[in-house]
């Protein structure tokens, strides 16, 4: 029953996810609402509710660490597997305008999540602190785009040429918030009951079969972007996924309780999440792109964070995320 949960949330959230974005957007284009507006706050926060909701699911469910393992492990995927897998059918170029300053942004953003951390929780005052930072973010996209880069958010995939009538949109928007909320407690719940059924803990369970399924819809735009060619804003769609994930998700979340963060976090993971915004690095200051060894050099760097999670987390090779 378990893995039918877990399965039928990812689902729910993946299809409600959809809905909500098209609904919401094509309510705030009737209303007159500028698209570069609607693409800094209507597309980013709907594309990242079910992240948003699963977080405060967990926290409130009595399972922090699943919502922390979210996060993190999330970051790591947009990177090692969302980047290197399309990696491996067409280049994914760097060379996007404004890439290595957002890129940099997300560097400063995951090492204030970093020192956050060590204080031993991310509870209310560190939340606020990553949520002033997302507002700071916000306001500086959006004095940017407004100075001649709006081009990028303004032809956002999301934004709908011919927006759906009134009662249509209201329908999908209404339908996906339900979908959202019954998915995220869907996933949430069997994936706690799975860990515990396996002795795993819960904070693997996040970076590894919660992680991969909430990143599922990012993967899917990256690998039809590398299908018909189009990779050159694929890369800033997952910088801008990681900042957005640390600053607006995890301060979020930690409104709704006290996140503890475990000594692994500490040793291990948050390390490998640095590193693995750094490997953007040298692709990006050289606008060159991620061809298919740096692909594949990403997904074998993935396969063996994934390899030291089961090892750690007491999992036997039957682990349903390993199928």
């Amino acid at each position: 029953m378990a893995y039918f949960e877990v399965a039928a949330g990812l689902i729910l959230l993946l299809f409600s996810g959809d809905y909500l974005v098209r609904g919401a957007a094509s309510l705030a284009t009737r209303a007159g609402i500028s698209k570069l507006i609607i693409g800094l706050t209507v597309v980013a926060f709907g594309t990242s509710a079910p992240e948003m909701v699963v977080g405060i699911d967990a926290v409130m469910s009595g399972a922090p660490t699943l919502a922390l393992g979210n996060i993190v492990g999330s970051n790591i995927a947009n990177i090692l597997l969302v980047v290197g897998l399309p990696a491996l059918l067409a280049p994914m170029t760097c060379d996007a305008p404004r890439l290595g300053r957002n890129l940099f942004i997300m560097l400063l953003a995951t090492a204030l999540f970093i020192a956050l951390a060590f204080t031993g929780s991310i509870g209310r005052p560190q939340g606020f602190v990553l949520l002033v930072c997302f507002a700071l973010f916000l306001i500086y996209s959006a004095m940017r785009a407004k100075v001649g880069g709006a081009a990028e958010i303004t032809n956002c995939d999301e934004i709908p040429e011919k927006p759906d009538s009134y009662a249509l949109a209201t329908v999908l928007v209404l339908g996906g918030l339900v979908g959202i909320s019954f998915g995220a407690d869907l996933l949430v719940e069997g994936s706690v009951v799975i860990a515990r059924e396996y002795g795993i803990k819960e904070s693997v369970i996040g970076l590894t079969l919660v992680a991969i399924g909430t990143s599922l819809p990012e993967l899917a735009t990256a690998l039809m972007a590398a299908i018909r060619r189009q990779c050159d804003v694929a890369v800033g769609n997952v910088i801008g996924s990681n900042i957005f994930n640390i600053l607006a998700i995890m301060g979020i979340s930690s409104m709704a309780g006290t996140i503890p963060v475990p000594q692994s976090f500490l040793n291990v993971d948050l390390w490998v999440m640095l590193g693995s915004a750094l490997l953007l690095v040298p692709f990006c200051k050289n606008r060159s792109t991620v061809g298919k060894l740096s692909g594949l050099g990403m997904l074998v760097l993935y396969g063996i964070y994934m390899f030291y999670l089961v090892e750690s987390g007491n999992a036997t090779a039957t682990i349903p995320f390993t199928s």
